[in-house]
């Protein structure tokens, strides 16, 4: 895993990005080990964050440059959460190790949603890269320092808020007529359900019996990160329920 988690961060190709082995021991997980930033190809570097950067509005959509603009931020948040889990796999080398080997093959569905993206932009002719892509992940690994603040960041909250909008720019895509982009979200749904309760049970392992659920993903919280990160603009209660989510932290999501 560390050997693979290296290469990951340390690939200036996309491919190597992408690769995995077929088998994958965790024998030695050595020290721990931190990344300022990871290497990548030119055409992958990050670019600064500008006003016009936001994304096409949903009744753009029509618009197969719109739809591409979407895809292509949501492959480059795919890639960074292949970067960012590789970054804690080398970061917490003392953590359980069935944390460890689900946090691998949470890497790796990451790693073909890329791919899955890519396919999906080729087909509406555009190349990875060809937008900009940005750090954002990046810029909280300074408060990734123990497990429970890894699955606070992560899972609990960047995936926690795909439970939201995947749905919904599922949807919007189907509605203009692009059902494979509408079936690809569908499939992301699928899998962030698992990403998220993946979570909420190391959550519940890692935390102090001292705090409630709610309490100890706010203390574990990036500071850059509001708890209101962890959802959408409508709350799909059935996917937090689906990923084990108690009532009483939906409600609390509900009242922000």
């Amino acid at each position: 895993m560390r050997e693979w988690a290296v290469s990951i961060l340390g690939a200036d190709t996309l491919d190597g990005k992408l690769w995995a082995p077929q088998k994958l021991t965790d024998f030695q997980p050595g020290p721990p080990m931190e990344w300022n930033e990871p290497t990548r190809p030119t055409q992958l570097r990050f670019q600064k964050v500008k006003k016009e950067t936001k994304l096409p509005p949903f009744h753009d959509h029509h618009k197969p440059d719109s739809r591409a603009a979407c895809l292509h931020r949501f492959a480059g948040h795919e890639l960074l959460a292949v970067e960012i889990m590789a970054y804690a796999l080398l970061k917490f080398p003392d953590a359980p190790s069935h944390f460890r080997r689900g946090l691998a093959h949470t890497l790796k569905e990451e790693q073909e949603h890329v791919r899955l993206y890519l396919l999906q932009l080729k087909r509406l002719g555009v190349n990875f890269g060809d937008l900009p892509l940005y750090r954002h992940f990046w810029c909280h690994t300074p408060y990734l320092n123990s497990p429970i603040e890894y699955v606070s960041v992560m899972s609990l909250t960047f995936e926690m808020a795909n439970l939201d909008f995947a749905p919904m720019y599922g949807q919007s895509f189907e509605k203009y007529g692009d059902t494979e982009a509408g079936a690809l979200m569908a499939r992301i749904l699928k899998d962030e359900i698992a990403h998220v309760s993946f979570g909420w049970r190391w959550l519940q392992k890692f935390k102090s019996t001292e705090l409630s659920d709610w309490d100890s993903w706010k203390e574990a919280q990036s500071p850059l990160l509001t708890p209101k990160r962890a959802r959408g603009f409508v709350i799909h209660e059935e996917h937090r329920k689906l990923a084990g989510v108690s009532p009483e932290w939906i409600e609390n999501l509900k009242s922000l």
